[in-house]
């Protein structure tokens, strides 16, 4: 099956709705706190559904097709090792809480406020450099993909022109990216992003209840039982010939969640969105449900591409599949191209088009947050705070929000130059640790130990960023010269450590990237604690205690002190005063289930290594449990539309009479948000 004119009609009516969502947003972005932080006035389940679709774009989705098709199962129960730390993360509102309370607009300006103004461009400029780079291959991923599945020609004729489709797509998708930013800012992106949320939750129900009644368990165990020794799809503990997505790989994964919370700025608009702390920490914890959506699908699809491409009974069905995969240049490029050409197959007319709607959204909510975010990084955390070296003068409204555009509009060029002429070599997933790794290594110690550590200093934390800057420029050489190397100049150009390092395929860009990390923090602590400084002062960066009163009255009214009168063992645990009491049962239901999977993770796997347990017993448990994600999926979609449409309702009302003050503009006076 490909697209038919059904299918073609559906993804345009998304993109018609979204266009007529994101005008009414126009008239609330023309402030620079509305277009890069959408005025601070969004509620818990519409940061929750549009933060957590920012996340979930092609790259995102072709990255998880890629582990699952190669892991199967056994990623899932690995990947419950995450689940004490999600529980912690939830309860506590984990960096989320205390950096919407510095009432920052970006990370860099929380940097500034904490370390000083040197440093704030620094890392504003790393920051851009290494989610550039991250992004850059995001459009290229994307406009392969759309071919692929759509069965798109090589090349199409327009007014007598052979048109490559590849850059066409490609410019097609940017623009489209492009135009939502420049028509309302984060407002206009948090407002699609959650309707695309919505929408992407629903088709992907409908494509995981299609393809399982399609294919069959019966069919599904079949296929993964079949798998070679060594490299199982279903026992946890029978992947050891497995070298990228194996048990390593979610240890450190944990660790990387919990260490880089907000620390990877390429959604950072969301970071200050919410109405107030506590509404950011609860969008926090909401946000392990509608991961579960996102997870499943992304496993399913692999899963039975997989049956479609392997088993007996579609040989004949598949074949034009498996030719199209083998005319495919490289072992990567068949890694992405796998599950998109055999969904075009696979899906009948009118769920295709769905899931192609729902790819679009996919990207459009990813990209133009993207470029929304490193844009905002390079013009707030770059540009202004040189500029102010020179003039103290504030930057009228209107050209700050133009020099933001300007710098979409180049990001967006160079993701489009870029795509034209990366070659990608490894994994998705391992392409986006390294780039990722080169900012992120350093920053988690420094946002941390800034929000939490009043001992950590301004030294300590250009050590953390050099460090980690250094240790993953090194990955990122070692894995991703070869190919430049051996097609410049020859394979014996390419030199013998990097020869070592691309022949290892245990030294993944995960591992790099925990080296990285594990330097920066020892840089840290060790130069912070040789400084021997005065603590200093979070109470007053914080606006806690008797610094409370320093607010803007428009914030003031909306948060509540810690209150004392709670039992002690639940201000631990990070409930609070705020805590209606739906929230504090929304809390406990979100915190039961990871602290439930995790029992069973821990239990499980002691019998599995003490008694063993037979393939075909661990196929069982898996029909079963994603039977449960199903049926608790549907149950999220309901809940999480209700409740993000009334935010949605609300946060219009409140744009209507909120005045923007024209101080808050990213800049630092005195050690506090200007």
């Amino acid at each position: 099956m490909r697209m038919t004119l059904i299918d073609w009609l559906i993804p345009a009516a998304l993109f018609a709705t979204l266009v007529v969502f994101a005008l009414r947003t126009r008239k609330y972005s023309d402030s620079v706190s509305g277009f890069l932080a959408a005025n601070r006035c969004a509620g818990r389940y519409l940061v929750c559904v549009a933060y957590n679709m920012a996340q979930v774009g092609i790259i995102t989705l072709v990255w998880y097709f890629q582990q699952y098709y190669d892991t199967g199962f056994t990623s899932i129960w690995w990947g419950l090792v995450e689940n004490p730390l999600m529980i912690v993360i939830a309860l506590t509102g984990w960096v989320a809480y205390r950096f919407r309370e510095t009432r920052a607009l970006t990370l860099a300006q929380f940097l500034e406020i904490r370390y000083s103004r040197a440093f704030r461009v620094f890392c504003g400029l790393i920051a851009f450099i290494a989610g550039v780079l991250n992004y850059a291959i995001f459009p290229a991923v994307s406009a392969r993909f759309f071919i692929w599945i759509c069965g798109l020609p090589e090349n199409f004729t327009l007014l007598g022109a052979t048109i490559g489709t590849f850059p066409f797509l490609m410019a097609l998708l940017l623009s489209t990216a492009i135009f939502f930013v420049f028509l309302g800012g984060q407002i206009s992106v948090m407002v699609t992003d959650f309707l695309q949320g919505i929408f992407c939750n629903i088709t992907f129900l409908a494509i995981i209840l299609y393809l399982l009644t399609t294919f069959g368990w019966e069919r599904i165990g079949e296929t993964l039982l079949a798998s070679p020794e060594g490299k199982s799809m279903v026992d946890p503990l029978g992947i050891g010939a497995e070298s990228q997505f194996n048990a390593y790989y979610w240890l450190i994964s944990a660790f990387i969640l919990f260490y880089t919370a907000r620390a990877w700025q390429g959604d950072q608009g969301y970071n200050a969105a919410a109405i107030t702390p506590h509404e950011a920490k609860m969008a926090g914890v909401l946000s392990g449900w509608r991961w579960r959506v996102l997870m499943l699908v992304a496993l399913v699809i692999p899963v039975c591409v997989k049956v479609f491409l392997t088993h007996p009974d579609f040989a004949a069905q598949s074949q034009p599949v498996h030719d199209a995969i083998a005319a495919l240049p490289t072992d990567a490029y068949r890694a992405e191209g796998r599950v998109p050409l055999a969904l075009g197959l696979i899906l009948p007319a009118g769920l295709l088009g769905m899931f192609v709607a729902a790819m679009y959204g996919a990207y459009l909510s990813t990209d133009d947050t993207y470029l929304h975010s490193w844009a905002t990084i390079f013009v707030q955390d770059v540009v202004l705070p040189v500029r102010r070296i020179f003039t103290e003068a504030p930057l009228p409204a209107d050209r700050h929000l133009w020099l933001v555009k300007g710098a979409v509009l180049a990001i967006a060029c160079f993701a489009f130059w870029f795509g034209l002429t990366y070659r990608p070599n490894q994994y998705i997933a391992m392409w986006s640790a390294l780039t990722a790794s080169v900012f992120v290594a350093g920053a988690g110690s420094v946002i941390i130990g800034g929000l939490y550590w009043p001992r950590g200093t301004t030294r300590g934390a250009w050590a953390a960023m050099l460090v980690g800057i250094a240790v993953s420029a090194f990955g990122i050489l070692a894995k991703d010269s070869y190919w430049a190397f051996e097609g410049l100049f020859g394979k014996d150009s390419v030199p013998q450590w990097i020869k070592w390092v691309h022949g290892n395929t245990w030294i993944s860009g995960q591992v790099l990237s925990f080296v990285a990390m594990a330097s920066a923090i020892a840089s840290y602590v060790v130069v912070s604690l040789a400084d021997r400084k005065e603590p200093f002062d979070l109470d007053r960066m914080l606006y806690r205690g008797k610094h409370r009163e320093e607010l803007p009255e428009s914030e003031r009214d909306f948060r509540e002190e810690y209150g004392d009168n709670l039992p002690a063992w639940m201000r631990k645990i990070g409930f609070t005063k705020e805590y209606s009491r739906a929230d504090t049962w929304i809390t406990a239901i979100t915190v039961a289930w990871p602290l439930a999977f995790t029992l069973l993770f821990v239990v499980g796997t002691l019998y599995a290594v003490f008694f063993g347990i037979e393939e075909a017993n661990w196929m069982t448990f898996w029909k079963y449990w994603t039977w449960l994600v199903f049926a608790t999926g549907c149950v999220i979609v309901v809940w999480f539309t209700i409740g993000g449409f009334r935010d949605l309702r609300r946060m219009y009302a409140h744009l209507e009479r909120y005045h923007a003050d024209a101080r808050d503009d990213g800049t630092v006076e005195k050690d506090r948000n200007g």
